[in-house]
């Protein structure tokens, strides 16, 4: 009896020792070909989960994978179980039937608070008391597969959409008047673009959780980060991240935020799980 006790504590052991001591695999779309500065964000983000859930969990390695494909080819991929283990997006109801939200939102809300790219000399167009009904007259850009193109329709927004990597383009042929874009997004992608300006005094806001997203079956994975996420949150790593962090330090002043007409706006695509994040102030950015 007493040889069959210690045969099963050594079993015991011995598993506890291999669940800690794996490795974990986790592959991400990163395209050489069309690189995103501001992605540098959600991998610091996801290092520092990994990072904070390593006693629990073990060694992990990240690998970017080459691949250039729009969000919507790239979430099929993860469903299916294929080349990736790990993707971020902006949720909605129907991708998180298909796929397992990590509910966390990892950019405090940023990517619901919008504010435009235009033409130089399309400025006059956009008035500090305009009406959101004369902004809903003019033609906006947005892509094709993004939540915001349905959130924005929904609301009654003229919306013409393309390929991501088109918009700008699309913008520069007067194909649109605006391009709505998260408050970190518009200065990275303009920076070249010499004929193209931040519009000064307007914002869209939406409740856009923005959250990583793993295959269904993916539990180890999930409960990972979940963990590491909420670890990252109580110990307050997660606000001196957001605050510090190359993308995200000094955004709202930038923006200067507190100088725009804001037009708040409901999205009709949040899972009832979504909205009950929006309760817990610390997930969200604060505009005072």
């Amino acid at each position: 009896m007493i040889n069959l006790c210690r045969v099963l504590i050594t079993f015991a052991f011995i598993s506890n020792f291999s669940f800690a001591s794996e490795i974990d695999l986790v592959r991400y779309v990163a395209s050489e070909k069309n690189p995103d500065r501001k992605e540098s964000y959600f991998i610091d983000l996801l290092t520092l989960a990994l990072e904070k859930s390593k006693t629990q969990y073990g060694d992990y390695q990240l690998q970017a994978v080459d691949i250039d494909m729009a969000q919507g080819r790239s979430s099929i991929m993860l469903q299916q179980n294929e080349y990736i283990d790990l993707t971020w997006r902006m949720t909605s109801k129907t991708l998180e039937q298909r796929l397992q939200a990590i509910y966390f939102p990892i950019t405090k809300g940023l990517m619901g608070s919008r504010i435009f790219i235009i033409r130089k000399n399309s400025q006059l167009l956009f008035k500090k008391n305009m009406s959101l009904r004369e902004l809903k007259r003019l033609a906006l850009g947005q892509g094709h597969t993004w939540p915001d193109t349905e959130i924005l329709l929904k609301n009654g927004f003229k919306v013409i959409g393309g390929h991501a990597g088109a918009l700008i383009a699309m913008l520069k042929k007067n194909r649109f008047d605006y391009y709505p874009r998260a408050l970190h997004e518009p200065w990275v992608e303009i920076a070249d673009e010499h004929e193209l300006v931040v519009e000064e005094h307007l914002m869209l806001r939406y409740p856009a959780p923005m959250f990583f997203f793993v295959n269904k079956n993916n539990k180890r994975l999930q409960q990972r980060l979940s963990v590491g996420l909420k670890s990252l949150l109580e110990s307050g790593e997660f606000e001196q991240f957001f605050i510090r962090h190359k993308i995200t330090s000094g955004i709202l002043t930038k923006a200067k935020v507190h100088k725009r007409t804001i037009f708040d706006l409901p999205n009709p695509l949040l899972s009832e799980k979504s909205k009950a994040l929006l309760a817990d102030k610390r997930l969200w950015i604060e505009f005072n």
